[in-house]
């Protein structure tokens, strides 16, 4: 029972310090864009079950910028429609699934890209500097994890 809590703490707390850098970071920047909503359901992932294969780096990274980047081709070079927004996230599914990069929340980054008009930066920010940031702590928290003798 105390490890189950312990774990559900330190999961709470990599997804609060991640969210909460990215945000911090955004708003010094000036407003550069360093959040977006699928950044929650990754921080579950990454925090909550660090061992699933949907939460690994490679996941987490690519599969965010896969996605990302088909939104972002559909919004500039199609309209935005419900047969675009259907075959843009399709597209972004199948294209994880073949490169063995399936990370669930970046399904929903076309969706978001295409309905609220996204550039070309979008992938770099949030998209790129988020994954990293989110993935790095939590790497920091696994192995900080390591050194608690309950967790």
């Amino acid at each position: 029972m105390i490890k189950k809590l312990l774990t559900a703490l330190f999961a709470g707390l990599g997804a609060a310090l991640s969210i909460g850098l990215l945000s911090l970071f955004e708003t010094s920047t000036g407003g550069l864009a360093l959040l977006m909503a699928p950044f929650g359901a990754t921080a579950v992932l990454v925090f909550g079950v660090p061992d699933s294969p949907l939460a690994q780096p490679k996941n987490v990274i690519v599969g965010h910028l896969l996605t990302a980047l088909i939104g972002v081709l559909f919004v500039t070079y199609l309209p935005i429609n419900a047969i675009t927004l259907a075959v843009a996230t399709g597209a972004g599914v199948s294209g994880m699934l073949l490169t063995r990069t399936t990370h669930p929340p970046a399904g929903a980054n076309p969706i978001l890209i295409m309905l609220s008009g996204q550039s070309w930066l979008f992938l770099v920010t949030p998209v790129l500097v988020g994954t990293l940031v989110i993935v790095m702590i939590g790497r920091l928290l696994q192995r900080a994890k390591q050194h608690v003798p309950l967790v």
